[in-house]
């Protein structure tokens, strides 16, 4: 299943992040994962939220420039080589991984993996064809 990912647009100066979380806090929206990556004049926050619509809405009223996105979570199993295991796949079925990131899911303790990458649904197809999990929602 897709999972819809805000990707919110920050000048890289103090206070743009507080700002960002301050909002979504105010208004009782949980984020359930989230990552970062700058330059030395931006930076994009990505998350995944409960309300993904009205998280989107609030940032646009507040002057940030968002995208929504679809992105697919994988379970991960607690041992080493699974996220090898994914990403081989992905290389041997030629899927063009953009980024990934990774998060916890609710009270299971389970880590999942957030896939960006460039062709969802065959990805999706992909892992569901070798017997991977993916992440309804958070």
């Amino acid at each position: 299943m897709k999972i819809s990912q805000i990707s919110v647009f920050l000048e890289n100066k103090n206070g743009r992040l507080a700002e960002v979380t301050r909002i979504l806090a105010e208004n009782n929206i949980s984020l359930k994962a989230a990552s970062i990556a700058d330059t030395s004049d931006f930076g994009i926050l990505r998350i995944i939220c409960d309300q993904t619509e009205k998280a989107r809405q609030l940032m646009h009223d507040h002057l940030f420039t968002t995208r929504v996105n679809d992105v697919i979570a994988v379970r991960l199993d607690d041992r080493p080589g699974s996220l090898a295991a994914i990403m081989t796949l992905f290389e041997q079925n030629r899927v063009n991984v953009e980024y990934l990131y990774t998060t916890h899911i609710g009270q299971e303790q389970r880590s999942a993996v957030v896939f960006k990458v460039e062709d969802v649904e065959r990805g999706l197809s992909i892992l569901r064809q070798n017997g991977m999990e993916t992440v309804k929602g958070f």
